[in-house]
């Protein structure tokens, strides 16, 4: 599906890159800058420029971007991206939320970390988070695979407003292959699986 193959939906999906910068710049900007212009930088290691201003973190994560330290797989409807699901490596997404209570049940850390989702409102319940967190298990296929961790919010049956769902729920990790680990936080739980290598 990564690259052009379409799913049942009709979404495809591309990794976040300067081939699709331009794409991914529109949808953010069509959501002010994604939660007031955090232009999904939040889990990335804190610096002098993130969250300075909207503006400062729009030129950062471009230069993530154009320097390849940032990574994401891009929903598409046709040519409009409209969602996305951010990946990487511990190192390149260390501020996770309950880092501390996270790292004192931890023995080793795993190869790469889904922080978050962000989907168009247009688009919200649609199916999009599950095409990209499946790109994003394509992409970290073909660089390689290892062991997936993701820090989803565990809805427990309960109706959330698809706004607040940034690191995804529980049971969309679970129809992806996902094992429940353990609780984080208070509503947050711990996630694993293994890719294989493509």
């Amino acid at each position: 599906m990564v690259g052009g193959e379409k799913n049942v939906n009709g979404y495809t999906t591309r990794p976040l890159d300067p081939t699709t910068w331009n794409a991914f710049a529109e949808l953010a900007e069509r959501h002010n800058g994604v939660w007031g212009g955090c232009w999904c930088l939040w889990f990335h290691p804190a610096d002098d420029e993130r969250g300075q201003s909207p503006e400062g973190n729009r030129r950062l994560k471009e230069r993530m971007v154009r320097e390849g330290r940032t990574h994401a797989a891009l929903a598409f409807d046709g040519d409009v991206a409209v969602g996305w699901c951010q990946y990487g490596t511990p190192a390149e997404l260390p501020s996770i939320y309950h880092r501390k209570e996270y790292e004192a049940g931890v023995d080793v850390l795993p190869d790469y970390r889904i922080t978050c989702f962000f989907v168009d409102k247009r688009y919200r319940r649609k199916g999009v988070s599950a095409v990209a967190l499946r790109g994003a298990l394509e992409l970290i296929a073909s660089d390689g695979g290892g062991v997936v961790e993701a820090y989803p919010q565990d809805t427990q049956g309960k109706k959330i407003s698809a706004s607040f769902l940034y690191n995804g729920t529980r049971s969309l990790f679970e129809q992806a292959g996902f094992e429940y680990v353990r609780p984080k936080g208070k509503n947050h739980c711990v996630m694993s699986t293994t890719v294989a290598r493509a």
